[in-house]
């Protein structure tokens, strides 16, 4: 059972299930393993429990994890 995570601000439902197919479709091409063998987590985490070069994210990116439209 291979696990991909990912971690990143919170975004849309349809942007969670692309990352899923195509996080699966690559790995599955890789390796030459079904992609039914394959769990992909997406983890959300608000910007401002993200820091990039000591200051938070939600400082660095206007609207980044802005509630998904």
């Amino acid at each position: 059972m291979p696990v991909i995570t990912i971690e990143l601000w919170p975004v849309s439902p349809e942007v969670k299930a692309e990352l899923i197919e195509k996080l699966t479709k690559t790995a599955s091409d890789i390796t030459k393993l079904p992609k039914p063998a394959f769990f992909v987590y997406v983890r959300e985490y608000p910007t401002d429990a993200i820091g990039v070069g000591g200051i938070p994210l939600s400082q660095q990116v206007p609207n980044a994890g802005a509630p998904p439209q």
